[in-house]
């Protein structure tokens, strides 16, 4: 039997419109959520490397939106080619950030566990009333502040689905405009959640697919540690062999010769596993 990759799919009434009515936004949104929380629950999902890729884009559009020129290829090679010792620029530091905040897991007990302490437990029910009622809050407070702010609103929402980890979804769909007008701030939001599901969904099909024919060849590397490596791929968005995999594969104790970690990725994009990203013939970067 083959493996069904399909993303669920949202209906085109489930699509966002640029002008919703608050009612309209609503019902749409819940649509996409359903159909998110559909995908999640698929098990051959590479959960943690989409969180990580979403983490991506989250940084690239606070950037975008603070008028910085770093985009996606440069933040990877900031991220990933930052030696020991070095400390990222403010584009890296940016990614780090979101990085870390998608990876890190949502306290138990509901959604009133993921509110810090000096907001009111009295919020709205409604999961992406309540992340908005927290970014409104925030911005409110600190309007500069914008990506600390969404940080905070990613886990909010994600929490009040009751999700493990913060998925960012409004943070790459929500605009400069949208988040000074704070009086239409919910509406813009439930916006982003019905256009965030509309690119997540197929974006995560095809991760699960690139998952599925990386973890079929497993079993054709050599490498000692390759089991490591392949673990890495899986639940991160790139890497580069030369910091990752070399001398030690990272978040593990198997050793790797930096020869070694460049025949192991050079194999696995011959056999269709991985793709090479940077398109250079040195320095290197690598990812599903």
């Amino acid at each position: 039997m083959t493996e069904d990759h399909d993303a669920p799919r949202l209906p085109r009434w489930a699509m966002a419109g640029a002008h919703d009515d608050p009612a309209v936004a609503g019902f749409r949104a819940g649509a996409a959520l359903m159909a998110l929380e559909q995908m999640l629950a698929r098990p051959g999902l590479p959960g943690a490397l989409l969180r990580d890729r979403l983490a991506m884009e989250a940084a690239e559009a606070c950037l975008r939106r603070a008028g910085r020129p770093e985009r996606m290829a440069g933040l990877r090679d900031e991220v990933h080619l930052l030696r020991p010792g070095e400390r990222p620029g403010p584009g890296g530091a940016m990614v780090e950030t979101w990085r870390a905040a998608a990876g890190r897991r949502l306290r138990r007990g509901g959604a009133t566990a993921a509110l810090p302490p000096d907001l009111p437990s009295d919020l709205p029910d409604a999961p992406v009333a309540r992340a908005e009622a927290v970014l409104d809050a925030r911005l409110e407070a600190d309007p500069r502040a914008q990506a600390a702010a969404l940080i905070e609103a990613e886990g909010v929402l994600s929490a009040a689905l009751g999700w493990s980890h913060p998925l960012p979804l409004l943070a790459a769909h929500l605009g400069r405009a949208d988040l000074r007008d704070l009086p239409s701030l919910e509406s813009s939001c439930l916006r982003a959640v019905a256009r965030a599901a509309s690119q997540i969904l197929p974006l995560a099909a095809e991760l699960e697919r690139r998952a599925a024919r990386l973890r079929a060849v497993a079993p054709k590397l050599r490498a000692k540690a390759s089991d490591a490596a392949v673990a890495l791929f899986l639940s991160q968005d790139a890497l580069s062999p030369a910091r990752a995999l070399s001398p030690v594969v990272q978040g593990s104790r198997a050793r790797m010769s930096d020869r070694a970690a460049r025949r192991l990725c050079d194999r696995l994009v011959e056999l269709g596993a991985i793709r090479e990203l940077s398109g250079r013939d040195s320095f290197r970067i690598y990812g599903l």
